[in-house]
């Protein structure tokens, strides 16, 4: 296992892999086609990238229409290197929208792109992304070295939200794994977790 001083260079070796997959997949080229507002959010987008490799996109449209949505989706689904696609349909639910999530290799890694197709105006337009602006703006570098050094020292399979590491150092100053697994015991995250520093 890689020394905890190396959590900076992983991040940004990481981040750079995360910007290639991007730029490869056509993700945002593909929604904008149909006339979709595309913003990255989730760890990425606040730089604290660590070793799960999950992109985040918010993607907006004034309605949300299936057929339309999967015309943007095949055009990223038609690179080989996609390799698996999800799909969930969630209009009818107070998120108002649709997700999904593909698969995609490079040089021999996985990456997961999820891609959450809401409906402007609806209850969690632009809200993410305010969440996001927040978090950036009262990270410090110790803050950021430590919500890196929690999802370096997280198992590979534990799949814990990014919110719960940001709320655990920020709102309460966590700094160590052990006492991140107590602080998790005292705030179990069901559904969406709306903190918001």
């Amino acid at each position: 296992m890689e020394k905890t001083n190396n959590i900076e260079v992983i991040a940004q070796n990481n981040f750079e892999k995360a910007a290639l997959v991007v730029k490869k997949s056509g993700v945002r080229q593909a929604w904008e086609s149909i006339g979709a507002t595309v913003n990255q959010v989730g760890s990425m987008a606040m730089g604290l990238l660590m070793k799960h490799r999950d992109i985040d996109f918010h993607i907006y449209t004034d309605k949300l229409d299936i057929a339309e949505s999967f015309k943007a989706v095949q055009k990223i689904c038609a690179n080989p290197a996609v390799t698996r696609m999800e799909y969930r349909n969630l209009a009818d639910t107070e998120e108002a929208c649709l997700e999904f999530h593909i698969r995609f290799m490079l040089d021999n890694e996985e990456w997961q792109i999820d891609m959450i197709q809401i409906l402007k105006g609806s209850q969690f337009d632009g809200y993410f992304e305010n969440v996001a602006a927040r978090i950036k703006a009262v990270l410090t570098p110790e803050t950021r070295h430590t919500i890196l050094e929690l999802k370096y020292l997280t198992p590979d399979d534990e799949h814990i939200m990014g919110i719960e590491y940001y709320q655990a150092v920020i709102a309460d100053n966590v700094k160590t794994y052990p006492d991140f697994i107590q602080w998790r015991k005292k705030h179990p995250a069901t559904g969406i977790v709306t903190w918001c520093p």
